[in-house]
C-alpha cells in the first residue's frame, strides 16, 4: 500500500513539474509536446560551452541537421551517441569504410552518406585545430575574444561567415554559415533567447 501511495505521489509530482514547466514562456521554436526539446532549450541551448568533447558532438549533430529540423536530430541524439562511440573524436576520425557502411545502414540515425563521410573527415580536422590552438574551445572562442554575442531573429552573421569560411578552408564539410550560426547559438557563443523567453538576456 505504501509503495502504491509513493508511486502515486511521484506521478503526481512529475505531472506538477511538467505543468510548471509548460507554464514558462520560452522561445517560439520550442515544441511543448516534446519534453526532450524543452529540456534541451532550458538546460543546454545558449549556455557557453568550453569542453571539446561537447563541442565536437554538437558540431557533428549540427552538420547532420543540414536540410532538416533540429528537433529531428535531437530525437535521435542518443542513437547518434551510441552509433558514433559517444562522439569519441579519435575513434570517429579513424572510422573505416566498413564502419561508415554500418552507419549508413543504421535506421536509428540520419543515414546520409555524405554527412557520415564528412563526420569522419571533420573529426580529423577538428583534431588538427586542437593541436594548433591547444583546444578547439580556444579556437572557436578566439573569434569573439571570449565574449558572448547577444542577438536574435537572424540565421547568419559576419561572425558565422568568418568561421564558416575558415573551417571550409581547412577542409570541413557541412559547415555553411547558417549551420555554423546555429552551432554558435547551441554552444553559447551567441545567445539568442527571444524577448518573451524566461532565459532572455542582453548581457
Amino acid at each position: 500500500m505504501e509503495s502504491q501511495k509513493s508511486s502515486h505521489m511521484t506521478m503526481h509530482n512529475n505531472k506538477s513539474m511538467d505543468s510548471e514547466s509548460n507554464q514558462k514562456s520560452r522561445c517560439s521554436w520550442v515544441n511543448y509536446k516534446n519534453q526532450a526539446y524543452i529540456q534541451y532549450h532550458d538546460t543546454e541551448w545558449g549556455i557557453p560551452q568550453y569542453d571539446d568533447h561537447k563541442l565536437f558532438e554538437m558540431l557533428i549533430l549540427e552538420s547532420f541537421q543540414a536540410g532538416l529540423s533540429w528537433e529531428c536530430v535531437l530525437n535521435k541524439r542518443e542513437s547518434f551517441r551510441e552509433a558514433f562511440d559517444n562522439f569519441d573524436i579519435e575513434k570517429v576520425s579513424n572510422y573505416s569504410q566498413e564502419k561508415q557502411e554500418e552507419l549508413r545502414n543504421n535506421p536509428r540515425i540520419i543515414r546520409n552518406k555524405l554527412k557520415i563521410k564528412a563526420a569522419v573527415s571533420n573529426a580529423k580536422i577538428f583534431m588538427d585545430i586542437q593541436r594548433e590552438y591547444g583546444s578547439f574551445s580556444k579556437y572557436i572562442w578566439h573569434f569573439t575574444d571570449g565574449k558572448i554575442i547577444y542577438e536574435t531573429d537572424i540565421t547568419s552573421s559576419p561572425l558565422s561567415d568568418t568561421i564558416s569560411k575558415d573551417l571550409k578552408k581547412r577542409g570541413m564539410k557541412f559547415v555553411g554559415t547558417v549551420i555554423i550560426y546555429s552551432y554558435l547559438q547551441a554552444i553559447g557563443v551567441i545567445n539568442s533567447h527571444e524577448k518573451q523567453c524566461f532565459l532572455y538576456k542582453t548581457e
